[in-house]
């Protein structure tokens, strides 16, 4: 249980510190990624949303066995960004040496981890203890 609160807490920590950054750095994102914001409402939606995700990280993190089924939808919220940068990347959309083609990949490892995390819990009981796996 020690590895699955570890790695939420992990995502929350770097994902509130990312997206804090980006939430005060749009001028910054508009030198480095031409053209200038033309829709301020979804980059700061989007930034505001997933930062309000991160609590639930927090939450996941606090007792991954109680909160185990919330690890699927944490693990569409990461989906979420990676899949479309990847299909970007794919069609030549989406530079692989860009801050946001790296954020998308460091999101498609906390998939990784999450499911591994989803998966480990199922073993598990109440009381931490592990349980029996049927052949």
């Amino acid at each position: 249980m020690k590895l699955g609160s570890g790695i939420f807490w992990i995502a929350a920590i770097y994902g509130a510190f990312v997206l804090l950054a980006g939430l005060l750095g749009e001028a910054q994102f508009n030198i480095a990624s031409p053209p200038a914001v033309t829709h301020p409402e979804f980059y700061y939606g989007f930034h505001s949303l997933a930062l309000v995700f991160q609590i639930i990280f927090v939450i996941i993190a606090c007792d991954p066995l109680r909160y185990r089924l919330l690890i699927p939808v944490a693990i569409l919220e990461k989906a979420a960004f990676f899949i479309p940068c990847l299909v970007l990347w794919q069609n030549g959309r989406l530079n692989s040496s860009s801050s946001i083609f790296v954020g998308a990949m460091i999101d498609g490892l906390f998939i990784l981890l999450f499911a591994y995390a989803w998966i480990a819990t199922k073993y598990v009981n109440r009381d931490h203890s592990p349980q029996q796996r049927d052949p």
